[in-house]
């Protein structure tokens, strides 16, 4: 499947065989595609919680309103991310590079942060949102259906699975063997509606 077919294909399904078990290889493959995601000066803010314990997925799926994805899904991931990342060892995330251009970057990446946190949390929710992207096109290619979500309680969420204070949720993610076909489609509202051309 190429990506194009891929992003035509892949749909939002909330029904999924729970007796299906995704194997480790295909997790590994999903995961490696997460983290070839763009972040803004390499930092890499991401960080995904695989929920396997079926008792935190049953508190889960009570703070999910219920939702069935939330248990039957073979795979539960919730992307978060850390809005501090730009400050812990920034030289790590260019330890491939040259010295002098290390520095450089951990002083623009420094000064480019600090004191606005507002853009901290923003660049984690593109960053988390963009490894979302990878992870349901790599699991699209390798014949699962995923559910991504955001209709939950945040904060109880966040209490179940001890989110750290400097951590964002981004988005659930259920992954699996779907057992249903996809709603149709919405309606998507033209291009001549939603790009604009130059200015607006």
């Amino acid at each position: 499947m190429n990506t194009i077919e891929a992003i035509r294909h892949r749909r939002s399904i909330k029904q999924y065989d729970p007796n299906y078990v995704m194997n480790q290889e295909d997790l590994n493959t999903i995961l490696q595609a997460a983290v070839l995601a763009p972040t803004s000066f390499n930092i890499q803010h991401w960080r995904f919680v695989h929920v396997q314990d079926q008792a935190i997925r049953q508190q889960l799926r009570a703070a999910a309103w219920d939702q069935a994805q939330v248990t039957d899904a073979s795979t539960l991931l919730l992307v978060t991310g850390d809005t501090l990342s730009w400050q812990e060892s920034p030289e790590r995330y260019w330890a491939n590079v040259d010295q002098q251009t290390r520095e450089t970057l951990v002083t623009m990446l420094q000064d480019f942060y600090r004191d606005r946190e507002w853009l901290q949390r923003d660049e984690v929710i593109r960053s988390g949102a963009m490894a979302a992207q990878n992870i349901m096109l790599a699991a699209e290619d390798l014949g699962y259906q995923t559910s991504p979500m955001i209709g939950f309680d945040i904060d109880k969420v966040g209490e179940i699975i001890r989110l750290p204070e400097n951590h964002v949720i981004v988005m659930m993610l259920a992954i699996g063997k779907g057992t249903t076909q996809a709603y149709p489609r919405g309606g998507q509202l033209p291009l001549s509606e939603i790009v604009i051309k130059d200015q607006f």
